[in-house]
């Protein structure tokens, strides 16, 4: 079924584009971007059920426009009753107050060139199986909460089984003088979270479910609940590891979490502009075993960072980021790309209509190979398969890392033991890492669960992953 545009947004349009047409009276370069994001999250756990609007939810526009030096932009969620002239007015007089007190201070300001844009008018919708709203709320909390009791009956130890699922639907317009876009689509993902608890024990293990997809996530978490319990009750007896250098393998989501800490912030091209990416130096050098490939792009995978252009109005891409080993290229919003002179890749995204665009990452993962699981496994005299992601950071400056991983099941002399360790930190340095890598896996799996920071905010959807990596890696 096909995801249908914003009636707000369609409603709206003609105000834009007259508001459009007052703000080019007075500058060379005028775009607007419209949002219409609505969502919900339903919560279900022993103790209650809470539904509420998603926190991607908003609605409003945010104006650029070219001042004579570099862009000026100015947000606003609500149109007056009348009058569109008097409110253009009124932007132009804000715009240009701001400037002038930018001069005043006499502060340095970086220069940038006119956008100079394509001409492109296109309407982009995705299909899914299931539109939101197909199944009641009461219905989606009948379903939600069968799973929550039959997973508490499969365990003495359960204390709790929390679910946690969100339907959003995305619409987004950019016009410009050559630029008239619209897009719609609807992602959704899922947590399945079971607390188990033995003689003062506690601990936990979750699984994500996402995707460009509606109420069809919902049959997926009818599925997987009995092994999720399950993995929790082995959690209650894993043992620390003995800290120490590796071989591991690292399962897709791990392989993503490396992906995206390790080559995706540290490639974020407004980073080289602001010289904090140690990136920059290893251009068009080895950083990564020859059988490395590293992709991002909005274009590059089919998850929930999958949009038909960003929002600065600049059309997806796939780009190759790591090629053979051989670090190629960054990813950029469109002014970085400006300022640095290359082709922008698509990746300028907002945490809201009210926030500055940044570079930040869509899809990144690892490309696939040829090798097989259990290949990896027997290859393996002594090191683990890690698996389950709890946290991430990197230094782009430096390009240290560090991983927290649910994890590590025992591999000793090709087999595993079924000893578990958990939780475990790897750390190390990125090229390090990467250059290890020795064997990589056919399938190709992406889990979009999760939200990324710029720093310690500007947070915005993202999805990573990849096949099976071995590596090796110290672990602790």
């Amino acid at each position: 079924m096909k995801v249908s545009f914003s009636s707000y947004l369609k409603n709206e349009k003609s105000k834009l584009k007259k508001i459009l047409d007052i703000l080019k009276k007075r500058f060379e370069f005028v775009s607007i971007l419209g949002t219409d994001t609505d969502g919900k999250k339903y919560s279900i756990q022993n103790n209650g059920i809470d539904i509420e609007d998603s926190p991607w939810s908003e609605r409003g526009f945010v104006i650029r426009v070219y001042n004579g030096i570099n862009y000026s932009e100015y947000s606003f969620n609500k149109f007056p009753e009348r009058d569109i002239d008097s409110f253009g007015q009124k932007i132009i007089d804000k715009l240009e107050l701001n400037m002038n007190k930018i001069k005043q201070r006499d502060l340095k300001s970086n220069e940038y060139p006119l956008i100079k844009e394509k001409k492109i008018d296109n309407m982009y919708s995705r299909e899914i199986e299931k539109l939101p709203g197909t199944m009641g709320i009461k219905e989606k909390i009948n379903l939600l909460s069968k799973i929550k009791d039959k997973a508490m009956a499969l365990s003495e130890y359960l204390i709790d089984f929390r679910i946690n699922y969100e339907e959003v639907k995305v619409a987004k317009l950019y016009i410009s003088e050559n630029k008239d876009l619209e897009q719609s689509y609807i992602w959704s993902q899922a947590y399945l979270a079971a607390i188990v608890r033995k003689d003062g024990v506690t601990k936990y293990y979750y699984r994500g479910f996402s995707g460009l997809k509606g109420e069809e996530l919902l049959e997926e978490l009818k599925n997987n609940y009995q092994n999720l319990v399950k993995n929790a009750e082995e959690l209650l007896v894993a043992d620390r590891i003995k800290p120490g250098l590796y071989d591991v393998i690292c399962s897709p989501d791990v392989a993503g979490l490396i992906a995206h800490e390790a080559f995706g912030h540290g490639v974020e091209m407004d980073m080289f502009v602001k010289d904090r990416a140690k990136a920059v130096e290893y251009l068009d050098k080895q950083v990564a075993s020859s059988i490395v490939n590293m992709h991002d792009g909005a274009a590059a995978a089919q998850h929930v960072s999958s949009y038909f252009f960003d929002d600065e109005g600049v059309e997806a891409s796939d780009t190759l980021i790591i090629e053979n080993g051989i670090l190629k290229r960054g990813i950029s919003d469109l002014l970085s790309a400006y300022q640095l002179g290359t082709k922008p890749t698509g990746n300028g995204k907002r945490e809201s209509f009210a926030r500055k665009a940044y570079s930040r990452m869509t899809n990144t993962f690892f490309s696939t190979a040829e090798d097989k699981l259990e290949d990896m496994i027997s290859s393996i005299n002594e090191g683990y398969l890690l698996d389950g992601v709890l946290s991430g950071m990197e230094d782009p400056k430096n390009w240290g890392i560090q991983c927290m991983i649910l994890q590590g099941k025992e591999i000793k002399d090709g087999e595993l033991t079924g000893n578990i360790c958990s939780p475990i930190i790897m750390t190390g340095y990125v090229p390090d890492l990467l250059k290890n890598i020795s064997m990589v896996s056919k399938k190709l799996e992406l889990s979009g669960t999760g939200a990324c920071g710029k720093g310690h905010k500007e947070w915005v959807k993202v999805s990573s992953g990849g096949p099976y990596i071995k590596t090796k890696a110290r672990l602790g």
